[in-house]
């Protein structure tokens, strides 16, 4: 399967959004490309799509991060393969391309987080190479 990887463009919204809602994630594309353009617009923010007969069938976001407590990392925050797609490599694609990016930033670490319920994925990820280090729990305060 030939597969490409690129930057993700605001035309790539619709798709990006569909593939969002295969995880569950209720987002509309006007949102999509607002955020699209939110992560373009920021250098410290990169998204990448996989790309299959001209069709997005993947995608990646990720951020440099820092704090006060740690070192500078990246972190993925989200990674979707159409359900059509998954099981051929693709995702393992992606997250290469977040780490060459991450090598790239001089950050000696990636990291991500993913939901509990998601085990097929935790096993994905064990199986590239990440290693579990701490559970969380994830609170929100609604400021409307």
């Amino acid at each position: 399967m030939e597969v490409l990887i690129r930057h993700m463009k605001t035309s790539d919204a619709k798709t990006v959004t569909d593939l969002s809602l295969q995880l569950g994630y209720t987002i509309s594309v006007e949102q999509t490309i607002k955020n699209i353009e939110a992560v373009l617009s920021n250098k410290d923010h990169d998204a990448y799509v996989a790309v299959h007969n001209n069709e997005v069938i993947g995608w990646i976001g990720m951020m440099y991060s820092f704090s006060l407590e740690s070192a500078p990392n990246c972190e993925i925050h989200g990674l979707i393969i159409s359900d059509k797609h998954r099981g051929h490599g693709i995702g393992k694609m992606l997250v290469e391309k977040a780490k060459q990016r991450a090598k790239e930033r001089k950050v000696n670490k990636i990291r991500l987080r993913c939901n509990v319920k998601r085990t097929e994925t935790h096993l994905f990820y064990e199986h590239i190479g990440f290693t579990e280090v701490k559970q969380q729990k994830v609170y929100e305060f609604p400021l409307i």
